[in-house]
């Protein structure tokens, strides 16, 4: 079988108890189809929220599907992109190909300059006030060392956008937390620092992250245009790639650009 441009588009979502997270990640599919008309894109969460990524990828099989991409609305390369993902995927009778998690990519740079400049962030305007300028990029946390070598790169992509240093900070399971790195910049006479927030959608941790921001704190990413171009862009990715072997294997997950 070979793969061809309808090939399903599957994103996998997180889950969530907060209400707000479902309908962001049903805009941000919405403007996915309005974007690529005729491509089939269907939804699945690890947890907290149906369609649970089994059901839907049983529902494409009994719907005649031979394959499938999955696309994770995830950030880095945590256990989910690379564990649990795969190994359920692995489980279905079609052929898959997971693709990379959004970040690193200049498009989630983008997403996130324009969420900040929605919340009032201006470059600066001279020397001191560049001196006392700094971002923190609240992430969610993981103990996978390769999520947190994902935030640490987008982190300096935004940096070089901004022109000011961005600290990767997170709201669990690693250091430094949002709280812990805005001290710190404090102590570096670093007092105009607004909090970037690294989530795909509103949430307890993208809540807590921006509460604790002691200037202007940016929304989570959404249903940004840039962040639906670039969904895109890791469907395309992993598409060109997908092989007609591997049926019943783990399947492999495409690489960051």
């Amino acid at each position: 079988m070979t793969a061809h441009p309808t090939t399903p588009l599957v994103v996998v979502a997180h889950g969530s108890r907060d209400p707000r997270t479902p309908s962001t990640v049903r805009a941000l599919l919405d403007r996915v189809r309005a974007l690529r008309p005729g491509l089939p894109v269907h939804l699945g969460h690890l947890e907290l929220n149906a369609p649970l990524l089994p059901d839907t990828l049983a529902a494409l099989h009994a719907r005649g599907a031979g394959s499938a991409v999955l696309v994770p609305l995830l950030l880095g390369r945590g256990h989910h992109v690379t564990r649990d993902i795969p190994e359920t995927a692995a489980d279905t009778p079609l052929h898959t190909r997971v693709a990379a998690p959004l970040g690193p990519h200049p498009l989630l740079v983008d997403t996130l300059h324009a969420r900040l400049t929605e919340a009032g962030w201006r470059a600066p305007a001279d020397g001191a006030t560049r001196r006392a300028s700094a971002v923190v990029l609240a992430a969610a946390g993981s103990r996978s060392p390769g999520s947190g070598r994902d935030t640490a790169r987008t982190a300096g992509l935004l940096a070089e956008r901004l022109g000011v240093p961005v600290v990767p900070a997170y709201a669990s399971a690693a250091a430094p937390t949002v709280p812990d790195a805005l001290r710190a910049l404090a102590a570096r006479s670093r007092h105009r620092v607004a909090v970037a927030s690294c989530f795909t959608a509103p949430g307890r941790f993208a809540t807590e992250c921006a509460a604790a921001s002691p200037w202007i704190a940016s929304a989570p990413l959404g249903a940004h245009p840039a962040l639906v171009r670039l969904l895109l862009h890791r469907y395309d990715q992993a598409r060109t790639a997908l092989a007609p072997t591997g049926y019943g294997r783990p399947p492999a997950v495409a690489a960051s650009p």
